[in-house]
């Protein structure tokens, strides 16, 4: 039996402590804070949008970074084998709109309570405010830890699962970046993704708390378009954010103040149909002026402010405005510009891209290519993917075949 330690009481490692147990290890699951799965709990605002019930290559599929890591992973434990270790244990999930997958009752306590019974019926030993200063080494193995309290622990096996840098105040501070660090891996530093995005242009600020709906963000980088999709957005009191903005934000180039957005306000309109609304309705308009007739194409507050964007005089008579002039509004009602400033904080970020090299980890057993008894999972491995459940998923899979694993190395 091999004695297994798991560094991190997230979602990667109480993954990995179940599946380490699973496979007959004598298992200790370090936390340093005060509870198992703190991050968790305030996934999909405190719902726990937990994964996605979708397939291997359309789960790959949102994720932007190394995506071919994570296929071993994903086959090992998939969406669906995570749906049914909940469920089989108590805990009934749904698939709601996009296929995201929460708990039934919508609560995250009860994925992580859930979570918690099944290490305990498998005799893991949970160790609470257990920080780990340093892992221990001889002869190119790890074999064991340090705590700061001074405590020491062996091991045959150590996990590594101990979250990026976003959303500190649930314990992600870099930790895990800083042990693999001491085992010779190389760091890829960390950028916030899936956060909002600060702009150069100062307009959307007067538009805070604005959400948009069924409009088209475009993200492009010299001549190159990195990314485009249709959905939601809002403006806020620092620029752009919402769902399109933070799935946007991980196509960000580097660096990112060479990223421009195009925002589509009527991408159910090709530019001919939106020229023709635009005839028909400034000659409906005849001497009314041009403020009169944008509300009903844009909310008002965006309304009052668009001419300005546009340069047109907003009190100009609609039957003066020229072809020139429409082509202007047509410009900017199908590819408005906006200009990247720089993402907003890592503290505001869903996740962190960036961390663990993926060179130098075996994709089949997450095993570290250095230390042939390390392994190491979750968020903090350079894999990031979009909103939907996709980044828990990957905390799942590759904690779960970490786990396992480690339990059945006999590296001594």
């Amino acid at each position: 039996m091999s004695d297994v330690l798991v560094i991190g009481g997230g979602a990667a490692g109480m993954m990995a402590a179940v599946f380490a147990a699973r496979a007959g290890g004598n298992v200790s699951l370090l936390e340093k804070n005060e509870k198992l799965g703190k991050k968790v709990y305030i996934t999909g605002k405190g719902r726990c949008n937990l994964t996605n019930d979708c397939s291997t290559d359309e789960f790959l599929a949102q994720v932007p970074r190394n995506p071919r890591f994570l296929y071993s992973a994903l086959s090992f434990f998939s969406p669906r084998d995570m749906m049914a270790l909940l469920e089989q244990n108590g805990c009934p999930v749904t698939v709601q709109r996009g296929r995201r997958v929460f708990p039934s009752s919508e609560k995250a306590s009860d994925v992580t309570r859930t979570l918690t019974s099944i290490l305990r019926k498998l005799d893991v030993h949970i160790r609470l405010n257990a920080e780990v200063q340093r892992l221990t080494f001889r002869d190119s193995l790890v074999t064991g830890v340090v705590l700061t309290d001074g405590t020491c622990l062996s091991a045959d096996a150590v996990v590594i699962a101990c979250g990026g840098l976003s959303y500190p105040s649930t314990g992600s501070t870099g930790d895990g970046y800083r042990l693999a660090e001491s085992a010779g891996h190389t760091i890829v530093p960390g950028q916030p993704v899936l956060v909002g995005l600060e702009t150069v242009e100062t307009w959307p600020q007067t538009l805070q708390g604005l959400n948009l709906r069924n409009v088209t963000l475009t993200l492009s980088s010299g001549n190159k378009v990195r990314w485009s999709e249709l959905g939601e957005m809002l403006f806020t009191h620092y620029g752009v954010s919402g769902p399109l903005v933070l799935e946007a934000s991980c196509h960000l180039p580097d660096p990112a103040d060479s990223a421009r957005l195009a925002l589509d306000l009527k991408p159910g309109l090709s530019r001919e149909q939106l020229d023709a609304r635009l005839r028909r309705d400034f000659t409906e308009a005849g001497r009314k002026m041009l403020k009169s007739v944008l509300p009903g194409l844009l909310p008002a507050s965006f309304a009052e402010i668009f001419p300005s964007l546009c340069r047109i005089d907003a009190s100009l008579p609609c039957s003066q405005i020229t072809a020139s002039q429409r082509g202007v509004l047509l410009d900017c009602l199908k590819a408005l510009p906006l200009t990247v400033k720089t993402p907003r904080p890592v503290d505001e970020a869903i996740v962190t891209r960036g961390g663990v090299s993926v060179k130098e980890i075996e994709p089949k057993s997450m095993r570290s290519r250095l230390i042939p008894n390390l392994y190491l999972a979750g968020e903090m491995i350079d894999v990031d993917a979009h909103t939907g459940g996709f980044n828990l998923q990957i905390a799942w899979s590759t904690g779960a075949l970490a786990g396992q694993s480690a339990a059945e190395s006999r590296e001594s």
